[in-house]
């Protein structure tokens, strides 16, 4: 028999609004019936409401459900929480203490940890410290089988939380929130993580908590950020759900992942944490570019300290910008760390490349910086070949390849999604391959780590296909597949050497791609 859900109501800053927040308790219950509890994060007291404290301290007035709170985040209501370890604050009102985990009868499992994140020495009573986070993280993790909790409860945000995910708005959160409970969410993998402070209402779509391809499939976490009691903007403050503990699920149905997850936002931060690494062409990077790209004045480099550094060429490199083999003729637009360049031999007239200016051998090896301006690049090409009724396919083979080169094929937009990925993937079952969807809000750092060989399709939707190259791997594949009858139907140019025009022919189509183009550039603009 399956086991019944737990009906749970989480609430954001009351400040002391113990009227406002029961009578809607109140009103809820009457209308979709009995919760069995209300977990409050933020601030629970102001200092200006001892006056209606006062009555539900003395047993006058009583909670209509239990409640449990989180602890002082100011020295002004400290007074309020007599004893660091918890203790009932009035009939059915429960401070849950400074850290720890609360398990009630059911098996549900709620992790919580009061205050503020302080750098201070000794901590306030009110903040939290590195220690507590550590020793919180110490006491769970050290489990036997310990797979995640039910529910975390923490009154500031998690910095960098809206990574890979929906914006909250006008809260930047690479500035508000804690690192700390960034850290502390990524351990202890939460179910449902509730969070309040910033008076805003935020539900981040549900992000995973393994690496697809990698590990093994885990539960999805659901953050919520709830805005203050009686708020005049009417931004929501309570939230309602059904929870079954994790300890009774059926592992099967634990680890489902619905259709909008995305990776895991904290991954990226403690990535990033590491990166002290240089960016540029032979340790260099260019900070100037030319409007006017016609294959002549190279931009000029300069250093930027702090960035991620592409590696050394070990020989001569076709793709270097600064490099003297480039074919600069086919370049069409330069931006500030990538450049768009039509393909040499290309499958079609406006075959192009998005190429990184450094030596960079992956998309996996890129910087921040430069991924970001892939996307541009991404972004304005959709918009592009949209505009004349195609979609773009793009590949990446990663093997006997020395700088990244990103292929990008326009195919008529009457084939679909699906037509396009069955077609690569039949096409590769012929050659005893296996291509593997991967979700669409996935990033291919999380699937794949760098100098590891693989073969990588991204339709302009979001979807993508991967394969790991384990062996040898067919040079030709991405392009083979687009040139066949299926798709393209244009096997004589599956090999690019066979399709190579004379120079001034190249600079043509170049020059009308640079043309066609220029609406969409966004480096003509920057």
């Amino acid at each position: 028999m399956d086991a019944l859900p737990l009906r749970v109501l989480a609430c954001g800053d009351v400040e002391g609004r113990l009227e406002s927040l029961f009578g809607r308790v109140r009103a809820i219950q009457s209308k979709s019936g009995r919760f069995d509890m209300l977990l409050c994060v933020g601030d629970f007291f102001s200092s200006t409401s001892d006056a209606e404290w006062a009555e539900y301290r003395s047993g006058a007035k009583k909670a209509p459900i239990p409640t449990f709170v989180l602890g002082a985040n100011n020295q002004e209501t400290m007074h309020c929480f007599p004893h660091v370890t918890g203790c009932e604050l009035a009939e059915n009102i429960t401070y849950l203490g400074r850290r720890g985990l609360f398990s009630g009868t059911s098996g549900l499992q709620i992790a919580y940890l009061s205050g503020t994140e302080s750098q201070e020495e000794p901590t306030p009573a009110y903040s939290f410290s590195s220690k507590d986070v550590t020793e919180l993280k110490s006491s769970l993790l050290s489990t036997p089988n310990f797979k995640g909790v039910d529910i975390l409860l923490t009154s500031p945000w998690p910095r960098d939380v809206e990574s890979f995910a929906n914006s909250p708005g006008e809260i930047d959160t690479k500035k508000c929130g804690s690192t700390l409970i960034s850290d502390l969410a990524a351990s202890l993998k939460p179910r449902y993580h509730f969070a309040a402070l910033e008076k805003a209402y935020y539900e981040r779509l549900p992000y995973r908590n393994h690496t697809v391809l990698q590990e093994t499939p885990q539960h999805v976490t659901r953050f919520i950020a709830l805005a203050e009691v009686g708020n005049k903007s009417k931004k929501k403050y309570l939230y309602a759900f059904s929870i079954v503990p994790m300890s009774l699920m059926d592992p099967a149905e634990l680890v489902k992942q619905p259709q909008d997850v995305t990776e895991n936002p904290y991954r990226k931060l403690q990535k990033g944490a590491q990166k002290t690494k240089v960016l540029g062409c032979f340790g260099f990077h260019f900070l100037t570019r030319k409007k006017h790209i016609m294959g002549k004045n190279v931009p000029q480099t300069g250093r930027i300290e702090g960035a991620p550094k592409p590696t050394q060429p070990t020989g001569p490199c076709w793709f270097c910008l600064a490099s003297p083999e480039v074919e600069k003729h086919l370049v069409v637009s330069i931006g500030t760390h990538c450049y768009l360049a039509l393909a040499k031999g290309g499958l079609l007239p406006d075959h192009v490349l998005i190429l990184p200016i450094g030596h960079y051998q992956s998309v996996v090896d890129l910087s921040s910086e430069v991924m970001e301006e892939v996307t541009k690049y991404k972004s304005a090409l959709k918009e592009f070949f949209r505009s004349k009724g195609k979609r773009y396919v793009l590949f990446e083979r990663n093997y006997k390849s020395q700088h990244l080169q990103l292929q990008v094929i326009p195919v008529p937009l009457d084939y679909t999604s699906e037509d396009i990925k069955e077609c690569f993937i039949t096409q590769a079952q012929e050659q005893q391959m296996e291509l593997l969807e991967i979700p669409e809000h996935s990033d291919i750092t999380q699937v794949v780590q760098p100098g590891t060989p693989y073969f990588y399709v991204e339709l302009d939707t979001g979807e993508k296909l991967f394969h790991r190259i384990r062996g040898s791997f067919p040079l030709q594949f991405g392009r083979a597949v687009l040139a066949s009858g299926a798709l393209l139907a244009l096997p004589q140019r599956s090999d690019w050497r066979s399709c190579t025009a004379a120079r001034p022919e190249e600079a043509a189509q170049a020059s009308a791609f640079r043309r066609d183009f220029q609406p969409f550039d966004f480096a003509l603009r920057d």
